[in-house]
């Protein structure tokens, strides 16, 4: 394991004796929700807060822009599973976090965000960095608070956090006034919260989803993110072990079971496995775990597994019969809904065998044409080198699609994505957050040359704290997600995609005194690999790609998952 650098200790030095500030109060309701790291940047009306912060116990990542500090913090929680907390200041501080905040939102991740408010007296008034944050902010968090007295601080606290992380995970908002942060609090007002009731599984549900899994034929176990969130995960594993049903997974998904699980035949969707998407067209009965059939895996709803009965699981209830009737919803505790179903191994030896036998014939080939890298044969490659502490955080484009299909997570939070957002930038901040939530892991940021233009900046985070985050940057000088689809569906009219002025990105991140590397040939791919994993430190590999590679198979918007279009050969 890493040791910590100094820059990371907690400053421990005595405080002042005083009635505590409201910004005190703060700081002391974090430690006692266990938090013990926070994401941010100072600014004028957040400043009591960070006035706080020194000798608090809590340590402090200063980021270079606030939305990376959103980012950060969300991955943070994605790795340790507890609530991720950031900090802004007002007005662009406070609008900054908004994407991290979004993104957290659609995935359904605990984020505390905090952001100072010009004081009471002046809301209103159009202040000076004055804005609505909690009004902008609505849509995408669980909850808001508008802090109107300090002496309220450790009960809006309490109440945020387990908001956050209760239930369907989410983001919830802190909005803090200047004067309210500064003022002493002789009385503060108790923390006392109520313990969250979970909603237990229907038992005539239960029954009625045994019989229909009992029943079937050609079952697929569908599985989202959401068993992560409900700490599912195990209970999961175990359930399968026993039934046996060929298992998909969506983006956010991927990781639930090994996806080198014999059970295991890959993300489904529109750059899904061909293997994934037939069985699920096939089958006669899908069994929905925490998924809301979002439209990157459904493709054309109305065409998606159409002879299938559906058995959906998850504890949200507006996500049953949302978008697909179910044969038997059952809403409540997905962990205790797993551990209800009693069923043993399924006769459906047919079945398992054609699922065999679509692997077998859809296998990957990762002998491309050219003498230039293979970003899908890099991948693969790097993450059985990687071994079991491997960890990707992920860009958006080609390169996100490329790690989901290729390569191999033995955990979901081996897998770090932007998945209902898909937010370019979010790499960098991400693996930040990962590596520091768990240093022993092998954390390696995906990236395009698209994508890192967009939180480049973070490199000097990376080094300030010492952070030992290992980067792959696919640069084939276009934006390769855009541009594909440019070629396939708006004839080959490529408008704004052409990268050709970007920088040299390993002198770039050398200058931020990061180690980095540039290959281009396959040959190099395995030398690279081994430098990038045994490299003590940061380092990135600055990895050129031919710009006309695109990615395979792919489902045309609006058609159905069973009209994939593949590589020619």
């Amino acid at each position: 394991m890493n040791a910590i650098p100094s820059t990371l200790q907690p400053d421990t030095s005595p405080k002042s004796a005083k009635a505590p500030t409201g910004a005190e109060l703060v700081v002391s309701a974090l430690r006692a929700e266990d938090v013990d790291m926070v994401f941010g940047y100072p600014g004028g009306a957040i400043m009591p807060l960070y006035d706080a912060l020194p000798g608090s116990g809590l340590k402090h990542i200063l980021v270079r822009h606030e939305q990376a500090a959103a980012f950060a913090a969300d991955a943070y929680a994605r790795a340790t599973g507890k609530a991720g907390v950031c900090l802004a200041t007002s007005g662009p501080g406070a609008t900054n976090l908004l994407t991290g905040i979004a993104n957290a939102y659609m995935d359904s991740v605990p984020l505390i965000a905090i952001t100072g408010q010009v004081g009471t007296a002046v809301l209103g008034t159009d202040a000076f960095q004055e804005i609505d944050i909690f009004g902008m902010a609505m849509p995408v968090v669980k909850h808001s608070f508008l802090v109107r007295r300090a002496e309220d601080i450790p009960k809006i606290i309490a109440e945020a956090f387990q908001i956050a992380t209760s239930g369907r995970p989410g983001p919830v908002l802190i909005d803090l006034p200047k004067d309210v942060a500064q003022s002493r609090v002789e009385k503060p007002n108790s923390a006392t919260i109520k313990p969250v009731t979970y909603r237990t599984p229907d038992p005539v549900a239960i029954a009625k989803a045994e019989t229909l899994l009992k029943r079937a034929k050609r079952p697929v176990l569908y599985i989202g993110g959401g068993v992560v969130k409900a700490g599912a995960v195990e209970a999961l594993r175990r359930f399968n072990m026993l039934a046996g049903i060929p298992a998909v997974s969506t983006l956010t998904g991927l990781g639930v079971l090994p996806t080198d699980s014999a059970d295991f035949y890959g993300m489904l969707g529109m750059h899904g496995a061909k293997t994934a998407n037939t069985l699920v067209q096939e089958a006669d009965l899908l069994l929905v775990c925490g998924a809301r059939f979002d439209d990157r895996a459904t493709g054309k709803l109305d065409t998606f597994a159409p002879d299938a009965r559906v058995i959906h699981l998850d504890c949200d209830p507006a996500e049953i019969g949302k978008l697909r009737d179910a044969d038997a919803g059952v809403p409540g505790d997905l962990k205790s809904a797993l551990e209800s179903l009693a069923v043993g191994i399924l006769d459906i030896s047919p079945w398992r065998a054609r699922a065999q036998d679509l692997r077998t014939r859809h296998k990957f080939n990762y002998n491309a044409p050219g003498a230039g890298i293979f970003a899908p044969a890099f991948l693969e490659e790097l993450s059985r080198k990687a071994g079991e502490r491997f960890v990707a955080t992920c860009d958006v484009g080609q390169h996100q699609m490329w790690v989901a299909q290729h390569c191999h997570f033995s955990r979901p939070d081996a897998h770090l994505t932007s998945g209902g957002l898909g937010a370019m930038g979010y790499g960098i901040p991400a693996g930040i957050g990962a590596k520091l939530a768990n240093p022993e892991n092998c954390v390696v940021t995906v990236t395009g040359d698209g994508s890192i233009m967009m939180n480049i900046q973070e490199l000097a985070t990376i080094r300030r704290y010492g952070v030992a985050l290992k980067i792959v940057l696919f640069d084939n000088s276009t934006l390769g997600l855009v541009r594909q689809w440019q070629e396939l569906f708006y004839e080959e009219n490529f408008s704004e995609v052409d990268l050709y002025d970007n920088p040299d990105f390993a002198s770039v991140a050398r200058s931020f005194g990061v180690e980095a590397f540039t290959v281009s040939r396959r040959e190099q791919t395995s030398a690279a690999i081994d430098r990038l994993l045994n490299t003590k430190g940061s380092v990135l590999a600055h990895v050129r790609i031919d710009p006309r590679e695109n990615v395979w198979p792919l489902v045309p918007p609006g058609k159905s998952n069973a009209e994939m279009m593949e590589r020619k050969s």
